[in-house]
């Protein structure tokens, strides 16, 4: 019998009976924590680490944690549907392909200048917001400019949401990444800021260059000046113009208002209804496109639920804070740049259990900050040392709901995207390490 790669529905399944295996190997444990006020999370206190009486969840608790992880996700899963539906019903309408070909048209004799626009664009979403999920409205915007440019659609997720997630690795300004490592770690804000922007910009560019050039078809190109598009009507610019300044507003609404995936939700159901009449479908027809996009999201949704669910049997076994004091302890007796790339593996190999950036600064960095004056370590590399690897394993790990709800979306397999992506992610994590031994020079 032939094998074949397993479904991402496998692999996740696969990774929750491994977690629950772990639970039953690994004592449970915790550390110690106290509130921080500043930041209103609570963070552990070094040396604080104990064996406490184990716990091992049952077989019916493992199951439940199914769909636990479901009701755990429900605020991203919601939005990921109502998204899902609305931008079905803008693709529905035509306007939406007949704004990407006028697009196609306008950049005909410069495509690779539309690619870097897009990149860096979507960087600086990244880079200030940690922008990801809000990328699984546009993914048929993507599907559409492979097809239109001749495109590998995976080199189109990499330019895009590869670029949203290398911004966030290396962002100096990250509020939910390095900015509350550094609070954590108790180093001035913004600290090495010319260091860490000059890294984000050379990691960027080579990344997008990376997929510009690996991205064009070996079919024949087409031939773009054939694809001139007719002028957009006044009923597909409206449309385009409501949807796109919905994630204008977004965008604004979450920097601004602190907005959350429930008023995200709200914003694009009322996209969807507004495009749906606009586009002349009636009440009754955009009701049935909706329903018809919610049930091409179902599988993303599933995939972020699965993802949790993860996270959770960990948790419930008390073997997460064991797992990092047996992945950092070691560290204390190595030379500075073995502890230094010991910090960077056990940071990411961290990130595969603790897909939450933010959550996973909150568990680590109170270890490894005095770690690293233990060993003569400035604390900003201990922070880098996080960010960086944190940061680029969203790319990779099926254990991040958002990056597998996109490939899923688009169409992509766990197995394409990993064996089209896995070259560069070397790459660009081997920049990043470099980075971080260059700042062992830098700050002393």
């Amino acid at each position: 019998m032939k094998l074949s790669f397993p479904h991402p529905l496998i692999i996740l399944l696969g990774f929750i009976t491994l977690s629950a295996l772990a639970t039953l190997v690994i004592p449970s444990g915790s550390f110690d924590r106290v509130l921080d006020e500043d930041t209103g999370r609570e963070i552990v206190i070094p040396g604080s680490f104990k064996t406490i009486e184990d716990v091992n969840p049952s077989f019916w608790e493992v199951l439940k944690v199914i769909p636990e992880g479901f009701v755990a996700g429900a605020d991203i899963i919601v939005l990921i549907l109502i998204l899902g539906g609305a931008f079905y019903i803008v693709e529905k309408t035509g306007a939406l392909q007949a704004g990407i070909e006028a697009l196609i048209y306008r950049f005909r004799s410069s495509k690779f200048l539309l690619f870097y626009i897009l990149g860096i664009v979507f960087a600086m979403g990244g880079a200030s917001i940690s922008m990801q999920e809000e990328l699984i409205p546009m993914v048929p915007v993507f599907v559409i400019l492979a097809t239109k440019l001749n495109y590998d659609l995976r080199s189109i997720i990499a330019i895009t949401l590869g670029s949203s997630l290398v911004g966030s690795a290396f962002s100096p300004i990250n509020p939910f990444v390095g900015l509350l490592a550094q609070n954590i770690a108790e180093v001035p804000l913004f600290s090495g800021v010319v260091f860490r922007s000059t890294a984000f910009v050379f990691a960027l560019l080579l990344w997008i260059t990376y997929h510009v050039r690996a991205g064009k078809s070996k079919l024949p190109d087409q031939e773009v000046s054939e694809l001139k598009p007719s002028p957009l009507s006044l009923r597909n610019a409206s449309i385009l113009f409501i949807s796109f300044g919905g994630i204008g507003v977004m965008i604004y609404g979450i920097t601004a208002f602190d907005w959350g995936y429930i008023e995200m939700s709200a914003l694009f159901f009322l996209i969807g209804i507004v495009c749906g009449l606009v586009g002349g479908m009636g009440l009754n027809g955009t009701a049935r496109t909706y329903v018809a996009g919610f049930g091409e999201m179902i599988f993303a949704g599933m995939i972020v639920g699965l993802a949790r669910s993860v996270y959770l049997i960990l948790e419930k076994g008390e073997i997460i804070d064991p797992l990092i004091q047996a992945l950092f302890s070691p560290l204390e007796s190595l030379p500075e740049a073995l502890a230094v790339a010991g910090m960077f593996v056990s940071q990411a190999l961290v990130h595969i259990p603790v897909p939450s950036t933010s959550g996973q600064a909150v568990l680590t960095i109170p270890l490894t900050a005095p770690l690293s004056d233990l060993i003569g370590l400035s604390r900003d590399v201990a922070v880098l040392a996080f960010q960086y690897p944190a940061g680029l394993m969203d790319l990779l790990t099926p254990t991040n709901g958002g990056m597998m709800a996109i490939i899923a979306s688009a169409g992509i397999s766990y197995k394409d995207w990993i064996s089209y992506i896995w070259k560069s992610w070397l790459f660009i994590a081997l920049i990043a390490l470099a980075g971080c031994f260059l700042g062992i020079l830098l700050f002393k």
